[in-house]
Parts: structure tokens; C-alpha cells; sequence
């Protein structure tokens, strides 16, 4: 299994969107978290170090993971995908920009 990191600002919207549209993938552990200190499940050190692969919304995101948290980072790979905090959650075309922009890198299961 493959521990699969999704981040954003709040972890209000896209990032839990991509949490549960990957949340039955057979190869992969998923979770997700915000970079903002008022976030709804807050970005810690414990899930940086958990990740294998982090995926962030904004490239603001990986800037703040690599500033905050590059003792816990290890080997984790991150990703951006460039999706701005247009949507809401489960939003039809977020779910489809998730599946095309994350599948790729995602082992086949």
C-alpha cells in the first residue's frame, strides 16, 4: 500500500473531495489536510511523515510544505496539480480533473 497525501488550503473542499473519490482505490491508503492553521483537519508533521506521495491543490501548497515541514518530508514526492479553489465539494468537474490529473500517478490496482 501506497500512503497518499491530498492537500489544500482549508481541507474544506478539494482536498477532501480527492480524499473520497480516491478513499476506495486498491492500492493506495488516502488522506488529506490543510496548509491554514484554521483548517479543517490541519497539515501536521505526523501526516507529512506518513505520505509517500503528497498531492497539493496550488503551488503555494508544496511552498508551505517544503518550508514547514522539510525535516518530516523524507522521500515523500510532491505533486501539484494546479487546481484553483474554484469548486465545491464533490463538484462534478473537480472529481473529473482529479481522476485525470491523479490516476497517472497512482499504481494499477
Amino acid at each position: 500500500m501506497i500512503n497518499v497525501l491530498f492537500v489544500c488550503s482549508q481541507n474544506r473542499l478539494r482536498s477532501p473531495t480527492a480524499e473520497q473519490v480516491f478513499s476506495h482505490h486498491p492500492t493506495i491508503e488516502v488522506a488529506s489536510a490543510g496548509t491554514n492553521n484554521d483548517a479543517e483537519n490541519p497539515l501536521t508533521g505526523e501526516l507529512v511523515r506518513w505520505a509517500d506521495l503528497i498531492f497539493v491543490m496550488e503551488r503555494t501548497h508544496r511552498i508551505k510544505i517544503q518550508r514547514r515541514f522539510r525535516s518530516d518530508l523524507k522521500a515523500a514526492r510532491i505533486i501539484c496539480l494546479d487546481i484553483p479553489d474554484d469548486y465545491e465539494f464533490m463538484d462534478e468537474e473537480l472529481v473529473r480533473l482529479l481522476e485525470t490529473k491523479v490516476t497517472r500517478f497512482l499504481p494499477v490496482g
